[in-house]
């Protein structure tokens, strides 16, 4: 799971690629702060972090490589020096070799009394924190066999690592390992956040991310090109406003779940209850007749309809004011009928699984609809393979929506949600845990229920894509507080009205 600290937690929202973050330091550059200066902020700031995350530690083996990341590592080392720190600093390259700002810092280093000595494994013994200082953002190719060495050992210490920028072997726009990278258990990303940290293998290597802008002017960050945008907890507060005390169910709109085809029961009733426990006002399941009983049971708060075929299915679809089609909904003649039914309508849809399976059968484009694929159902949807998908997630969603529209919500480890003339955002929230049967599902509901509440429901579509992903991904990781392993999609119902009333709970504790 990814985390921010950040002294601008409003710019914090931001995710850049590296040519956009070197256009934010060559603007800062021009406007007086000279690239030593930049630097001395660097080290310092992590220095900073490294005490706030490890308040006992006193030893330390920082561990320099190439370029302007070395230099950080020698401004922080001279710091932790400062500071009274027991501290080894390894020069993986000749600090002679070392041009401008980094070279400074080099020399301020040893000024102050620092050596440095070249990489020994042993050194590793009786350090509390290894700070990796190897690499940065500049690798482009993959890194040679002695350096993926040394990375593997120092993942293997077992040691916690401080990474600086961006995990050394980790590409800080794709998040591919070039070979080899370190896993850090805390990423400090200096000037912005990376696309990469969210991308590809990103997620498995940052660890907690700590975020300083290096105190460059809020015009320049403000004006920087923006690649994405994180989803974060003002989401809630934007899509949800307090209630009216005067308020009452028909205020909160009627949505209605299409789905649980043979064999599949659970699946409506799971997105059902996660529609109502986010606050739709009203919520009616359209299931095979033969699971109207089971639904009833388990969540007698919803009304349920059994349904023969389209003709049954058409006074809800009438009533509703959102419908989400797919949980458990299979592709048999049954479950064709029904989504040829609702496509006629010209409401809000949710599309998953197997609706979207039938979606790549027939494809179509329509404004407003959320696709919410996971990356085997989005290679069906743009004929293409499930780890081409993973590869280019955040190019995979834009994709999406140029051939489907609507808005697109790509599942898995950091969900991405797109649509035309919108922000591409993630959420960095969620875990393994979640991984589970019926998660999809829940999902689903927790969207349609929050666009329901919408004043405008189509226009609300995309913020209740990112709201409904974030409250998801939340209320998992309140249910893992207990343990990823065994998580079951139902452990999440729980959690929903904490993380769906979030304004409110921020505000008593």
């Amino acid at each position: 799971m990814l985390s921010i600290i950040a002294p601008m937690p409003a710019l914090s929202r931001s995710i850049h690629g590296i040519d956009q973050i070197r256009a934010i330091e060559t603007a800062a550059i021009e406007s007086g702060i000279d690239a030593s200066t930049l630097m001395c902020r660097a080290g310092q700031a992590a220095f900073v972090g490294l005490r706030a995350q490890w308040p006992t530690a006193k030893s330390i083996v920082v561990v320099c490589g190439f370029g302007n990341n070395a230099g950080d590592g020698y401004v922080l080392a001279q710091e932790a020096m400062s500071a009274g720190f027991t501290v080894n600093v390894v020069s993986l390259r000749a600090p002679e070799s070392l041009r401008g700002a980094a070279q400074q810092a080099w020399r301020a280093y040893r000024k102050a009394g620092g050596v440095s000595q070249s990489w020994d494994a042993c050194l590793l013994e009786g350090a509390d924190v290894v700070v990796d200082a190897i690499l940065g953002t500049g690798l482009s190719r993959s890194i040679d066999e002695s350096l993926q060495q040394i990375m593997h050992t120092i993942n293997a210490s077992g040691l916690p690592v401080l990474a600086l920028d961006v995990p050394s072997g980790l590409h800080a726009d794709s998040g591919h390992v070039m070979g080899a990278a370190i896993r850090a258990t805390h990423t400090i990303s200096f000037v912005g956040l990376k696309t990469g940290f969210y991308l590809g293998e990103g997620p498995n290597y940052v660890g907690q991310v700590l975020l300083d802008e290096l105190s460059i002017p809020t015009s320049i960050l403000q004006a920087a090109h923006v690649a994405a945008m994180r989803i974060d907890e003002s989401c809630v507060q934007r899509a949800l406003p307090p209630r009216a005390r005067t308020a009452h169910k028909g205020h909160f709109g009627h949505v209605l779940i299409v789905g649980s085809g043979l064999g599949m029961p659970g699946a409506v009733r799971l997105a059902g209850e996660a529609c109502l426990r986010v606050g739709a006002g009203l919520v009616t399941v359209a299931t095979r007749p033969e699971y109207v009983a089971s639904v009833v049971a388990g969540c007698p708060e919803l009304m349920v309809r059994g349904i023969h075929s389209a003709e049954d299915l058409a006074p809800s679809l009438e009533q509703a004011d959102v419908i989400a089609i797919g949980p458990g909904l299979g592709q048999d003649a049954w479950a064709l009928e029904l989504w040829s039914a609702v496509l006629s309508t010209n409401k809000p849809l949710i599309v998953d699984a197997d609706a979207l399976n039938l979606l790549a059968l027939h494809p179509q484009r329509r404004d407003h609809w959320v696709l919410t694929p996971h990356p085997g159902e989005a290679a069906r949807l743009l004929v293409s393979h499930t780890a081409a998908i993973q590869a280019a997630r955040l190019n995979s969603a834009q994709s999406l929506v140029d051939q489907y529209g609507g808005v697109v919500v790509l599942k898995g480890a950091g969900t991405w949600v797109a649509a035309v003339n919108e922000w591409t955002a993630v959420c960095d929230r969620g875990n393994p845990g979640m991984a589970a049967p019926g998660m999809g599902d829940v999902l689903t509901g927790i969207i349609a229920g929050i666009a329901a509440q919408q004043a405008d429901v189509q226009g609300g579509l995309w913020q209740s894509a990112c709201t409904g992903v974030y409250v998801h991904a939340l209320a998992g990781d309140r249910a893992a507080q207990q343990g990823e392993r065994g998580m079951r999609a139902s452990d999440l119902f729980e959690q929903l009205r904490y993380c769906i009333n979030l304004r409110v709970n921020l505000r008593v504790n």
